[in-house]
């Protein structure tokens, strides 16, 4: 199985988020979604060089942070694995939470909202909860 279809890496250029840190962010959430697990390769430097227009030592750096985490290891010469995983018990109920969320989404949709004003209400209230709550986003995210 080619891992490199398990997580695609996109870059947002208008983010203000360093690339690297969005590589990472990336893995993170898709370590917590299930999507990578244990023993899962990420795409190898190469791999995301190529789709994603970016500097090898970009990539690298994501990467030996991953590492340094403790969320990765290198393997010289055979690549980078996942070593556990951010998925917990509440991944179950990931499915029901999705369908209601793309129903939101299409609430949205229907009452003209683009993209970009989806985002931003959603970003703006999920930081408003958070905050309510007292739970640092960075501790979600």
């Amino acid at each position: 199985m080619d891992m490199a279809t398990v997580i695609e890496f996109h870059l947002d250029t208008r983010s203000g988020v360093a690339p690297y840190m969005q590589l990472i962010q990336q893995v993170r959430r898709a370590m917590r979604l299930g999507l990578l697990t244990e023993g899962d390769q990420l795409p190898t430097v190469k791999e995301v060089v190529a789709k994603v227009a970016i500097n090898p030592n970009t990539v690298l750096k994501a990467y030996r942070e991953l590492e340094h985490e403790g969320l990765a290891s290198a393997r010289p010469g055979i690549g980078t694995f996942i070593t556990r995983t951010l998925a917990n018990e509440s991944l179950a109920a990931h499915g029901p939470l999705r369908e209601e969320l793309l129903r939101w989404l299409a609430k949205a949709r229907d009452a003209g909202l683009d993209g970009e004003s989806i985002e931003a209400l959603f970003t703006a209230t999920f930081r408003a909860a958070m905050a309510a709550d007292r739970t640092p986003v960075e501790e979600i995210a």
